[in-house]
C-alpha cells in the first residue's frame, strides 16, 4: 500500500473542510426546524386544551340552558294555568245540574249522531318498527302462578314527565321492560303532539302499542282489583292504571302510574311515578281510594304469543261485556254502601253508558255533580256529555263543555262534544268551528275528522 502523501493529506482536509462547510448549514437548518417543529407542537397541544376546556365548558352551559329552558317552560304553564284559575270563579267542582245557566239554543230535532266514544284503531302493519322475536310454534300449558305475599321487578329507567306528559312518559317506561328503545318524545309525537293538550286517554296509549311498538299488544279492563294487580305482577306483568291524584298548589289531576311490585307484609303497591319519582311505595287503600276515581281502569301490554295467558289472567274479564257487568255492580254496591260518594256514582254513569242505559247513566252523573266532582274531571272522562247528547239534553252538554274549556281551553274531546250540541240545535257553524279547533289541539283525533267529513267540512 503506498503512504499518503503531504499534498494527498493536504486534499484530504480540504475535503473535509469543503464537506463540513456544506453540511453545516443543513445540520444547523434541520436542527432548527426541530426545534420550531416541537415548540410548535408544544403549542398545538396548548391550544387544544384551551379549546377543549372552552367545549366542554360551552356544553356544560348547553345542558344547563336546557335545564333552565324547561324549567321556564313548566314555571310558565303552570303561571298560564294559575291565571285561567283566578279567570274563572267557580270554584274546585264541576257545577251542578242547576247551577247550569241555559243557553240561547234552541232545540232542533237532531239531524245526526255522533261515534258513541272514540275508536281504538287496530295495529298497521305498516307502522311497526322492530320486528317480533321469534316465538315457539307452539306454547306450553298454561300455568298460572299463585300471588307470593311479595313480588318486585327491576324497575325500568324513570323517566320524568314531560309537559302533560304523565302518559306516554309512564308508556315508555312500560314499554322498556319489553326492551322497546325509546323515550316519551316518540310516542309524544303519535299521540299527543301539543303540549298543550290536557290529556292522552287510554286508547290513545293502547293505539300506539297496537301500531308503533313493534311485537307489542296491549288490552285495557275497568274494575280492577288489588288481588287482580297482584296476579299479573306474580306472573311477570307490570301494569299501568289510571287514577286521581293531588299536586301540591294545584290539586286534584288525573294520572297514570306504572305498578311493578307489591309487598303484602307492608301493605303497599311498588308505583313507578313519572311526577314523583321511581319505586314509591304506596299504601294498598291509596291506590284503591284514587283508582276508584277512574273506574278502576287499567292497561297491560304483553307479547301477543301471550295473549292466552293473559286471557287466563283475566278470567271472566277476558270478555270485555262481562268485564263492564262487573264493573257496573261494583258500582251499584259502592253507591249503597257510600251514597254521599260522587265518584261511585260517577262510576256507575260510565258503566250504564257501556249498555246504552243513558237515562239512567244520565241521572248517575247527576247525582255526581250534585255531590261534588272536581272541576278538572271532565278533562279526563267524558261520560257525561255521552250520556246527556243521547239523552237529547244538548244545552247541559254546551254548558257544561263551555264550562270546562272555560278552565282550560286545550282539551278536544269538550270541543268534540260541543260540537256535536251545536250541530244537533242548528249552529252548523259552530259546530264546525270547534271540530277545527279540536283537531287544531290533537291533529290526530279522528273523531273530529269524522265529525267534519259526516258535514262535508274540512279541516
Amino acid at each position: 500500500m503506498r503512504a499518503n502523501s503531504p499534498r494527498s493529506s493536504s486534499r484530504s482536509r480540504n475535503s473535509r473542510k469543503s464537506l463540513n462547510a456544506i453540511l453545516s448549514p443543513l445540520v444547523i437548518k434541520f436542527r432548527g426546524n426541530y426545534t420550531n417543529r416541537a415548540l410548535t407542537f408544544n403549542g398545538y397541544n396548548a391550544l387544544m386544551r384551551k379549546w377543549i376546556t372552552i367545549t366542554v365548558a360551552a356544553l356544560g352551559l348547553a345542558a344547563v340552558a336546557v335545564w333552565k329552558y324547561d324549567s321556564i317552560r313548566w314555571q310558565a304553564h303552570q303561571l298560564r294555568g294559575f291565571l285561567l284559575d283566578l279567570r274563572n270563579t267557580g270554584g274546585d267542582t264541576l257545577p251542578t245540574p242547576v247551577q247550569i245557566q241555559t243557553s240561547n239554543f234552541k232545540s232542533q230535532t237532531p239531524v245526526a249522531q255522533p261515534p258513541n266514544h272514540p275508536a281504538t284503531q287496530p295495529a298497521d302493519a305498516n307502522h311497526l318498527t322492530t320486528q317480533p322475536p321469534n316465538y315457539p310454534a307452539t306454547q306450553p300449558p298454561i300455568i298460572v302462578a299463585t300471588p307470593s305475599p311479595s313480588v318486585t321487578f327491576d324497575p325500568p329507567k324513570w323517566e320524568k314527565q314531560g309537559i302533560n306528559n304523565c302518559g306516554p312518559a309512564t308508556l315508555a317506561m312500560y314499554l322498556r321492560f319489553y326492551g322497546w328503545q325509546g323515550d316519551q318524545n316518540d310516542i309524544a309525537r303519535v299521540v299527543h303532539p301539543n303540549e298543550k293538550d290536557k290529556n292522552v286517554r287510554w286508547d290513545e296509549l293502547v293505539y300506539y302499542v297496537k301500531t308503533h311498538a313493534g311485537w307489542l299488544d296491549a288490552l285495557f279492563r275497568v274494575g280492577g282489583t288489588a288481588d287482580k294487580l297482584k296476579l299479573f305482577l306474580a306472573n311477570g306483568y307490570p301494569v299501568v292504571i289510571e287514577t286521581g291524584y293531588e299536586l301540591p298548589d294545584v290539586g286534584w289531576v288525573g294520572h297514570y302510574l306504572l305498578i311493578t311490585g307489591y309487598d303484602d307484609a307492608e301493605g303497599v303497591f311498588i308505583a313507578q311515578d313519572v311526577t314523583a319519582g321511581a319505586n314509591q311505595r304506596v299504601p294498598y287503600e291509596k291506590i284503591d281510594q284514587y283508582w276508584q276515581q277512574f273506574n278502576r281502569l287499567y292497561i297491560v301490554v304483553f307479547p301477543p304469543a301471550d295473549s292466552d295467558m293473559i286471557n287466563a289472567l283475566l278470567g271472566d274479564d277476558a270478555d270485555e261485556a262481562a268485564n263492564r257487568q262487573r264493573a257496573l255492580e261494583t258500582a251499584q254496591s259502592e253507591v249503597a254502601a257510600d251514597p254521599e260518594n260522587p265518584f261511585a256514582h260517577f262510576n256507575l254513569g260510565s258503566n250504564l253508558n257501556y249498555f246504552d242505559r243513558y237515562a239512567e247513566a244520565a241521572d248517575a252523573f247527576d247525582t255526581a255533580r250534585e255531590l261534588g266532582l272536581p272541576k278538572r274531571m271532565l278533562f279526563y272522562q267524558f261520560g257525561p256529555y255521552r250520556s246527556y247528547f243521547n239523552m237529547g239534553r244538548y244545552n247541559d252538554v254546551i254548558d257544561l263543555s263551555t264550562f270546562t274549556l272555560d278552565y282550560r281551553p286545550d282539551l278536544e274531546e269538550s270541543y268534540f262534544w260541543r260540537g256535536w250540541a251545536e250541530y244537533m240545535l242548528g249552529d252548523s257553524n259552530s259546530a264546525i268551528a270547534d271540530w277545527r279547533n279540536a283537531l287544531g289541539i290533537n291533529p290526530t283525533f279522528n273523531d273530529a275528522q269524522t265529525a267534519l267529513e259526516s258535514v262535508g267540512a274540512g279541516p
